[in-house]
């Protein structure tokens, strides 16, 4: 395990949304491997991004898209347990998504993904990422530092440099909300290292990278 670290009548125009941008450690090296080799297959751990495809592809790399978190939400994975409580399917969960050979990924961008999905599904959706990957192969993951509570913001990340990325605001429809109202999904949980350790436990490296912004990037080798 490793650490690196006008006048008053006039109308005030709009605000206009702050870009957030952020420095990636993981990215830079994870932009190494992309810039060293051609062909490459990336799988990316969200929503489709024009920027993260033409990134992607005008280093001559193969670029696939899953949303997974938005796709963990819908309502038809929702059953109810032994206890009457309502949990989500894994097996029907993994049966629809993910459905990718084995092998067949060098790069996989999974983003903040385990911290905001439901924790049945993240060990579940771990080991299935593990067999899509080539050995070898990278997977790069942000775990927040510290409980952020009702003010956590979930974040779509666009790849604007070897190691910049764009942060955007996510918000979804979340299930049981009134009139479709929507909102930032959930931080669900706070990883500590030896649980992202034991999550990762099957592949054969890790390496953490520590920064301002309660952030911890970690990125493991297949």
């Amino acid at each position: 395990m490793k650490f690196f670290r006008g006048s008053s009548n006039q109308t005030a125009a709009p605000a206009v949304p702050q870009k957030l941008t952020r420095r990636s450690s993981g990215m830079g090296e994870v932009s190494r491997l992309l810039n060293s080799q051609e062909a490459l297959s990336v799988l990316d751990m969200g929503a489709t991004s024009a920027s993260n495809i033409s990134f992607f592809t005008n280093k001559g790399h193969k670029s696939y898209s899953e949303d997974l978190l938005r796709s963990s939400l819908d309502p038809a994975l929702r059953v109810q347990d032994a206890e009457g409580k309502s949990v989500v399917d894994t097996k029907k969960f993994l049966d629809e998504n993910l459905v990718f050979p084995n092998g067949q990924f060098d790069v996989v961008l999974c983003w903040n993904l385990p911290d905001y999905m439901e924790e049945s599904l993240v060990k579940p959706t771990i080991d299935r990422l593990w067999s899509t990957m080539k050995p070898g192969a990278l997977l790069l993951a942000f775990f927040h530092t510290k409980d952020a509570g009702p003010d956590s913001v979930c974040y779509r990340y666009h790849v604007t440099d070897s190691d910049m990325l764009e942060m955007q605001e996510i918000k979804f429809a979340m299930p049981g909300r009134p009139g479709g109202e929507k909102q930032s999904p959930r931080l669900q949980r706070v990883f500590n290292n030896r649980h992202i350790e034991n999550l990762f436990r099957d592949f054969s490296s890790i390496k953490f990278f520590l920064s301002r912004d309660s952030i911890r990037e970690v990125l493991v080798v297949r």
